[in-house]
């Protein structure tokens, strides 16, 4: 990519985000080495205080940002109890960023179903049998747990455990930033006061 499309403007032009969104994740996966769908999510738990950690989109669309999830762990417990989230991409290799956030609904049990399908085999055992976010006394306790599922499972199909499925984040804001020189960045916002009102685009100072 050259240097002009990289401090290229022309996405400020854009009224719609989710069109906006996929076309820079496009690009990012073609340029970033690893993941380009980690996302940094943000949570807030029943005392007011937030929560960060790394998860991978899983899919989107006009109807929000999806991501797979225990629901008995930390996150889990902390969107099911505030039901509100927000996201933020960094795509280094590009220097943009998208920050979004809005309320949170779970996905139906057959998009969970079949997403859950699509993981690997062991990945699938490691849902039944990581209690996710509680203390570990061993690892051995854990690969403890990993061969009894295995062997409960060993012949057919492995369900989906209920504590685990997905959440869709349907925003209400999502911001693009684009790197500039001397720190002049390109900022857009995209704002929408309810989910089914129409977006309005907000250009920001850096």
């Amino acid at each position: 990519m050259s240097e002009n499309e990289l401090t290229s403007g022309d996405f400020t032009q854009q009224d719609e985000p989710f069109a906006l969104f996929a076309s820079w994740l496009k690009e990012a996966e073609t340029s970033e080495i690893n993941d380009p769908n980690a996302v940094a999510l943000a949570t807030v738990d029943e005392n007011g205080l937030p929560n960060v950690r790394m998860v991978l989109l899983k899919g989107f669309d006009s109807e929000g940002f999806v991501f797979y999830t225990n629901f008995e762990s930390q996150k889990g417990h902390e969107i099911l109890g505030q039901k509100k989230a927000a996201m933020c991409f960094h795509w280094k290799s590009l220097r943009r960023q998208v920050r979004l956030r809005g309320p949170v609904e779970i996905v139906t049990d057959a998009e969970a179903d079949a997403y859950f399908k699509t993981r690997a085999r062991g990945s699938r055992i490691g849902a039944w049998a990581s209690k996710q976010s509680r203390p570990l006394e061993s690892r051995f306790a854990l690969e403890r747990a990993v061969a009894e599922y295995t062997a409960r499972y060993a012949i057919g199909d492995i369900p989906r455990p209920e504590h685990w499925s997905g959440f869709r984040i349907r925003p209400v804001s999502i911001e693009f930033w684009h790197d500039g020189k001397f720190r002049l960045h390109d900022r857009v916002e995209f704002r929408r006061q309810t989910l089914d009102a129409p977006w309005q685009k907000v250009r920001m100072y850096p």
